[in-house]
């Protein structure tokens, strides 16, 4: 008779998840992986995600973008120069710790990972840097229409540049995981927004 499922906080393990499957990526990481770094069991796990690890790494994507769109929406809601706060958010790489940066960008990870062969969760990750882009060019026009910009340039195109930046980053930030090297490359990809 197999005992009473293990009653756990579902953002708790869901944030271990992430990071197995940041540090991992989908593929290589197994359920008994998950199991182990969540600290649940067999059956508490598919009776909490009961599309198995599918569903886990999806509701894991749908958590970290959140999460980071909401932090930095409400950074830049909070500032004077709302440009600015694009800029600490592409600073941080330069300033996050080596083995983070080894780990490059999950959801551009999660692009390269699923790009053929599950388009649902390569969705989910395009979403997220969509709706990152989105944040950009609404604070570019912002700052723009508030003169703290030099550049007149389409906020559209600035927008899309920057998430092309960010997404270089990812694979960047993995061949120079050292501050000193990114942050020489990422103020020079920042002045475009000066």
């Amino acid at each position: 008779m197999s005992g009473r499922p293990k009653i756990f906080d579902n953002e708790a393990v869901i944030e271990k998840a992430a990071d197995l499957f940041w540090s991992q990526g989908y593929e290589i990481t197994s359920t008994e992986d998950l199991l182990r770094a969540m600290g649940i069991g067999k059956g508490s796990f598919y009776l909490a995600f009961k599309g198995g690890k599918k569903e886990l790494y999806e509701k894991v994507l749908e958590k970290v973008s959140q999460k980071e769109l909401n932090t930095l929406k409400d950074n830049i809601a909070k500032s004077l120069a709302p440009v600015e706060e694009i800029k600490k958010l592409f600073r941080s790489i330069a300033k996050a710790p080596k083995a983070t940066n080894l780990k490059g960008c999950i959801f551009g990870n999660t692009l390269a990972e699923f790009s053929n062969n599950d388009a649902q969760i390569m969705q989910i990750a395009a979403r997220h840097l969509k709706e990152l882009e989105t944040v950009f060019q609404l604070t570019i026009e912002q700052a723009q229409a508030a003169g703290q910009m030099q550049s007149k340039d389409d906020s559209h195109l600035l927008a899309r540049y920057l998430i092309t930046t960010w997404n270089g980053l990812g694979i960047s930030r993995r061949l120079y995981p050292d501050p000193k090297a990114l942050s020489g490359l990422i103020e020079m990809q920042l002045g475009i927004l000066d």
